[in-house]
């Protein structure tokens, strides 16, 4: 068994939405559902909708503004800013801004499809 392991090759994530979700560690790529760790870049006016995951989310933006809807409460964070998002909470991601926005992100377990419970 490997002590670590190097990534060079990070999993893309299809999306329709034109937003960039490379994951370097977690369910898609080496198959652990324990953590995930993904680089992404959502384009300007981009928002996702609203959801409630069961997995506290860490995320660090590197560039540009981020905006989270969390139980009815705005929050932007810029860069060097970070955020942790607890599961079962109610939150909405978007970059309602000019510029595309560049942050990483931590979920614990995993991210995937079906733990993130969008809303139609």
């Amino acid at each position: 068994m490997n002590k670590y392991e190097v990534q060079t090759n990070p999993f893309i994530v299809p999306t329709n939405d034109g937003k960039l979700i490379e994951e370097h560690f977690g369910e898609a790529s080496i198959n652990t559902g324990d953590y995930s760790f993904a680089h992404m870049i959502a384009p300007p006016i981009w928002s996702e909708p609203f959801q409630i995951p069961e997995f506290d989310e860490i995320t660090y933006i590197i560039s540009g503004k981020k905006k989270f809807e969390v139980d009815g409460e705005e929050i932007i964070l810029v860069k060097n800013q970070s955020i942790c998002i607890k599961k079962g909470t109610r939150v909405r991601y978007s970059n309602p801004f000019n510029e595309p926005c560049e942050y990483v992100s931590i979920c614990v377990p995993a991210f995937t499809i079906e733990r993130v419970k969008r809303e139609e």
